[in-house]
Parts: structure tokens; sequence; C-alpha cells
């Protein structure tokens, strides 16, 4: 029975990724749990710090299949926390009471904490791996459309000519420096804890740092500077570069959305049979995954906030802020997964129209070429003065729904200085793309580099 979004079995595929949902399952956390007790045994058994036959016997139990998750799941509602209920049941799996030796001068938290980053390491490749080939689609896009024109709009309201290449490279621009900081974020969350009850290892007599340090090691993860139980800067980063990720692929949501309008019809989501189809409205192609990914990434928001909200921590073990990040990380991460798999539909079959984009330039009879107009001439009129007077000559050209350049050619003081041939040239959008095409090739150069 599931009763979240993510674990629905007929909204998971839309919300989520079954890949994502695995790395933050019972299972695979659990794994987790006994992965971090075999590295701890392992090394402390090396150290000489716990008897070799001891770790030998742990090692052997660390295996999901030996673990009773009906049981855990009783023990974990009795005790409130997971850990002391694997320790039990690996330690009740080993002989002789060599068991005994299981989690040896660790503490809940250390576990649970680094179980937590292993999780992240997981769904942080997959998270790089879609933008990745996000960026693959976008970059053909921007090249592939560099220079197509397509109306640019401020306010809702059609602005100057930009080009479809330039649009897709700003996501791309985006795209590439999610991937520098997922990057960056590696080299300061992928790293252990072990610290003891407070944080100051005093549970080992001996040999604490090298434990730390051998644990980290085993677990490919980087020992910490000092234990960071209550100090939760580096999960609340995650969940502000995830929703980072998530706010760039709620932009491209809403543009597709928008250019998919009847009255647009600039670009539409890949077409399948039946897809985007209305129970009533047979003629309806609604857009499907930009607004599933809307959705998802509203919340994934919400989650980010949340996490900076658990770093509000009291003293040296919290009370509920941890619990905080149980809730929120997992959900957070799959409804990422989610919105990258819908994103990345969107991008591989995206459909462009460029002669809608075209006939959406041209509907306002040359209006949006105005300020290229006021700009041509400025160098004879002055800026200011060629402003006002083709401001009122758009007014009249609303008024008389007569083209621009029509009224621009009538007017005798414009006529003074150019001709109908260079009024005709300003008013051609694509000589007013300006550097679209420059940009575009700065961005896909960085895709290369």
């Amino acid at each position: 029975m599931a009763a979240s979004i993510i674990d629905s079995r007929i909204f998971q595929g839309i919300f989520t990724t079954d890949a994502m949902r695995r790395v933050w399952s019972d299972e695979n956390r659990t794994q987790k749990y006994l992965d971090i007790e075999r590295a701890l045994a392992v090394v402390q058994g090396r150290l000489g710090l716990i008897p070799q036959e001891a770790a030998d016997e742990i090692v052997s139990h660390c295996e999901l299949g030996q673990i009773d998750l009906d049981l855990l799941r009783q023990q974990t509602e009795r005790i409130g926390y997971p850990i002391l209920g694997v320790v039990s049941q690996l330690n009740k799996l080993c002989r002789d009471k060599l068991g005994e030796y299981c989690h040896w001068g660790a503490t809940t938290q250390d576990i649970t904490d680094t179980a937590t980053v292993l999780q992240i390491r997981e769904a942080l490749v997959l998270v790089d791996d879609e933008l990745a080939a996000i960026a693959q689609a976008l970059a053909k896009l921007a090249k592939d459309h560099r220079l197509t024109p397509v109306i640019g709009r401020s306010n809702l309201q059609q602005a100057i000519p930009v080009t479809f290449g330039f649009k897709m490279a700003g996501l791309l621009a985006a795209v590439l420096r999610h991937r520098e900081r997922i990057a960056q974020l590696r080299e300061r969350v992928l790293v252990g804890e072990f610290a003891g009850a407070a944080g100051t290892l005093a549970s080992l007599e001996t040999g604490a740092m090298e434990t730390q340090a051998g644990l980290c090691a085993e677990l490919g993860l980087q020992q910490p500077v000092i234990a960071w139980h209550t100090i939760r800067d580096n999960i609340a980063e995650v969940g502000a570069v995830i929703g980072l990720i998530g706010g760039t692929l709620g932009k491209l949501s809403m543009d597709v959305k928008l250019m998919m309008q009847t009255e647009v019809g600039e670009v539409y989501e890949p077409y399948h049979h039946g897809r985007g189809s209305s129970s009533t409205m047979p003629q309806k192609r609604n857009p499907i995954s930009s607004a599933y990914t809307h959705g998802a990434i509203s919340v994934l928001r919400q989650h980010a906030a949340a996490l900076m909200d658990a770093m509000v921590a009291d003293h040296e073990r919290s009370t509920g802020p941890w619990q905080i990040e149980w809730i929120v990380l997992p959900e957070a991460f799959c409804l990422l997964a989610g919105a990258l798999k819908q994103s990345r539909v969107i991008v591989e079959g995206l459909q462009v129209d460029a002669a809608a984009m075209r006939r959406n330039i041209e509907m306002t009879g040359g209006l949006v070429m105005s300020e290229a107009v006021m700009m041509g001439l400025g160098h004879h009129l002055g800026r200011e003065y060629a402003h006002d007077l083709v401001y009122d000559l758009c007014r009249e050209a609303l008024k008389q729904q007569r083209p621009l350049l029509d009224l621009l050619c009538e007017n005798a003081e414009i006529m003074k200085h150019v001709n109908r041939e260079q009024l005709a040239a300003m008013c051609d959008p694509n000589n007013y793309l300006g550097q679209s095409g420059v940009m575009v090739d700065r961005v896909l150069a960085q895709m290369a580099a």
C-alpha cells in the first residue's frame, strides 16, 4: 500500500525514477548501515582495537539478506532509531558473543549520517548523468537554431527578436553551472562521520583518529576535520543545489508551456498518440512533461527550505531538526529525478516550428522592430527625439492597423535622412539579432571544454 506520490504504482514513473527510488529505499539504506559496520569492523580489526576473529565474524553477517526487515521495523518503532536494531540483529547472528564488538565506539548518528552521505553520493551520480544528457540535447537545439529568429518577450509582451538557439543556450549555460556545482559539492559533502556520543570520540581510548581515517578511506569518503552531528550546512547545501537545478528545469517547463499555447504554437513537447489529449476536447494537445516538472520542482523548493530549517540544531546532538532530513531529503531527490526525466523527454524530442516563430514576429506589422528603427534614426535625429517620434508612429500604426514601415516612409522628417530600403533593413528581424550567435558559440565552447 503506497500513500506517497513517489511510491504510487500509478504515478511513480511520472514523478520519479526507479533508480532514484532504489537509492533511497529501505533496503539500500539498511545495506549502507551494514556496509559501514563492516568497514568499521575491518578497520578496527586491522588496528587491533577488536579481535580479528570478531571482525571476521561481524563482516560475514553484514549482508541485507541476513537482516529481518519486519523485525527491524518493530525495533525502530520501539527504540526510535534503526541503528540499534541493526546492531542487535548483527550481534545475535554472530557466534560466541563476537558480535559484542560490533559498532565499537560508534554512535547511532555516526552510522546514520555516513549512510546518508553514501546515498547522496549515489544520488548525485544519477542527477549528474541526467544533466549531462539534457546538456547534450540543449546543445543540439542551440546549434541547430543558432540563428532561427524568435520573438523575445518582456513582461509577457513581445519585445525584440532573439534566436531560439539563444534561448536554449541560456538554459544550457545554467545546466553546465549546475554540473560544476555538483563537482564542487562532492568535495564538501562526501565526508564521513565517526565521532561518538558528543563528537569527541571519547569512546575510544586509543586509535580513535586512526579508526576514523581508516573507516572513511574504506568507504571512499573524506575524513571530517571535526564532528558535524549538529553542523548541517553540508546537507543544506545539497538541498540548495538540487533546488537550483529544479528552478532551471522549472524555467524550461514554463517557457515550453507558454510557447505551446494555441495562439503561439512555436514549440511542442514530443508527440505520442493520445499523449496530452483531453477527456472532453479531442483537439487538445496539452503540455504533460512540462506540467509534471512544474509540480515536482515547486515541492522540491519547499524541501530545500526545510533542509535550511534542519540546520538550526540544539547543542551537540539535536532533538527533531535532524529528523527533518530523513523526511525531505529522499523525496527531494526523488522529485528531482522525476523532473530531470520529464525535462529530458522535452529537450530530446522538442518539436520546433520556425515558421510559427517568424509569423509571430511579423504579427505586429513591424512594431517589434521599433527599437531597431529608433537606434537607426538616432544617428540622424538624436536617440531621445527618435524614440518619441517612433513612439508616436507606433501608436498611429496600431490605430490604423498598418505596417510600421509604411508610416515611417510617409514621415517627411525621417525621409530627409534615409530611404525606404534603409528603413526596410531596419525593420528586418534578421538584422537585429544582436550577438545571439556569438553568445551561443561561447556557451557551446564551454560545453566542449
